[in-house]
């Protein structure tokens, strides 16, 4: 059976998120200092950049004129930048940043981590061949829609591992499902992720400090290069959902300048191909209103 992630699909539920609105008060914003709330009789603070809001133990700002990016694209989307250094993140749309859904071929990310910490995949140029689809390495594999590596990979990690591992990522809701459907719960569920876990997970894979070797996170971060340029390296993996509704279409990844380090996942609400083709692009609009990417 073959899945192809990349193109787009059918559709199902995710489960409701648990967004808190709250933090009243200052909360450090990425860009433009700090932003305070205003209380009933008091008015915003002049150059104020968002409003705070609060994501789990995260302060966040939200930036509302960063919706049009969406709109005018056609989409229901979300986005979240998070800066690895101070953990304080921008969103926008936090109403569904906070809401999880499958990861798709995001999971690519720690499915390799998890089969080079096991020694089931010796290292990302060994070769795989499932029974179904074409033989590839992890290197090739991992930026192709090319599920049936990735299932293979799965099954050989095995029910018992996949789920020790996930859970000690915390990734997600950290549900790998029953055994027997090693491969099919990152695309179908019942694992699902948010936009601002996806951010944090990423920010731990970028700064090494994920619990697997070195070694292993150095090798995936190679793999996820997009981009070089004079004073940033961007990285970064498409996902995109199958057989569920409504269907996520994910980019995710980090941006370094120098020391600075910021990570970012886009999802959005895929009702065909052509706002798949739209999660790059989107997402890379999004990082230079944010002054994280150059313009072009």
């Amino acid at each position: 059976m073959r899945t192809d992630t990349e193109h787009a699909p059918g559709r199902p539920g995710h489960a409701p998120g648990r967004f808190a609105l709250g933090a009243a008060g200052c909360a450090l914003t990425l860009f433009g200092g700090v932003a305070c709330a205003a209380t009933d009789d008091t008015e915003p603070a002049q150059g104020t950049v968002g409003n705070p809001v609060q994501l789990g133990d995260v302060q966040t700002v939200e930036r509302e004129d960063l919706e049009a990016v969406f709109a005018e694209a056609g989409v229901k989307g979300t986005f979240v930048l998070f800066d690895a250094g101070d953990r304080s993140a921008v969103v926008v749309n936090p109403d569904q940043a906070d809401e999880r859904a499958v990861p798709a071929s995001t999971f690519k990310l720690p499915n390799t981590l998890i089969a080079l910490q096991t020694g089931e995949v010796s290292d990302v140029d060994e070769v795989i061949s499932p029974e179904s689809g074409d033989e590839l390495s992890l290197r090739e594999a991992l930026p192709t829609s090319d599920v049936p590596v990735h299932q293979e990979v799965a099954d050989r990690i095995g029910y018992d591992r996949m789920s020790t591992w996930v859970d000690r990522f915390d990734y997600g809701n950290r549900n790998v499902g029953e055994e027997g459907a090693t491969d099919r719960f990152w695309l179908e569920g019942p694992l699902e992720i948010s936009a601002l876990e996806q951010a944090t997970f990423v920010a731990e894979l970028a700064r090494e400090e994920l619990p697997v070797d070195v070694q292993h996170q150095r090798a995936l971060r190679d793999l996820l290069l997009v981009e070089e340029g004079p004073h940033h390296q961007l990285f970064g993996r498409t996902g995109l959902g199958v057989d569920v509704d409504p269907v996520p279409g994910w980019w995710v990844g980090w941006v370094e300048q120098g020391s600075d380090l910021h990570t970012f996942a886009l999802r959005l609400e895929v009702e065909d191909q052509e706002d798949a083709d739209l999660r790059e692009s989107l997402g890379r609009e999004l990082l230079v209103a944010l002054d994280v990417l150059p313009a072009a």
